[in-house]
């Protein structure tokens, strides 16, 4: 579906789509995941893969990428059954109203952890240069460029969380987004 859309328009498919966050207990976010899953609500969980290390092996173990978090689409008149399921602390709100994420980052996030490029979580930034990925399975997503000693790194964000994530990617996949000047 995204790569027909993709090709054909050459701009992000985004759903239309109401996200809100889910604030969940400490390492309960897959619970609540399958809970309300299991209600008929459209989750979405990201996660990153990391192989921990002990004397005698190796594992590789999936975390979430917003850890404490996931992501509900389309609540509607539901927040009391979201609330009241266990390991739920609640929804993100913004007085009293369940702040939406916007279609754009969450399809950004989720275009970026079902690429083949490794995503792990990134502390936010605010800061950096802005770019558009030109290029290959993340062609239209924005995002912050920062660079590392491997490969340069974007930076996709939720705002709303003050959370961000970050994916390797080749610097000539990117291309610098121009921002109009503030008026004089």
């Amino acid at each position: 579906m995204y790569t027909e859309e993709l090709e054909r328009t050459g701009t992000l498919a985004v759903d239309t789509c109401e996200w809100c966050a889910v604030h969940t207990r400490y390492q309960h976010e897959q619970l609540v995941n399958d809970l309300l899953a299991a209600k008929g609500f459209e989750t979405f969980f990201p996660t990153f893969e990391k192989v921990h290390a002990w004397k005698d092996r190796k594992k590789t173990i999936s975390h979430a990428l917003f850890p404490g978090y996931l992501f509900l689409a389309n609540m509607g008149d539901g927040r009391l059954q979201i609330v009241s399921t266990p390991g739920v602390c609640g929804v993100v709100s913004i007085g009293g109203v369940p702040a939406t994420v916007p279609n754009d980052e969450i399809e950004a996030i989720r275009r970026a952890v079902s690429s083949q490029y490794a995503v792990s979580p990134h502390p936010y930034l605010k800061r950096g240069d802005s770019v558009r990925v030109c290029q290959g399975p993340l062609t239209g997503i924005r995002g912050i460029l920062v660079r590392t000693e491997k490969l340069p790194r974007l930076v996709l964000t939720i705002e709303l969380l003050g959370r961000a994530v970050a994916v390797e990617i080749e610097s000539s996949s990117v291309e610098p987004v121009r921002t109009p000047a503030p008026p004089a």
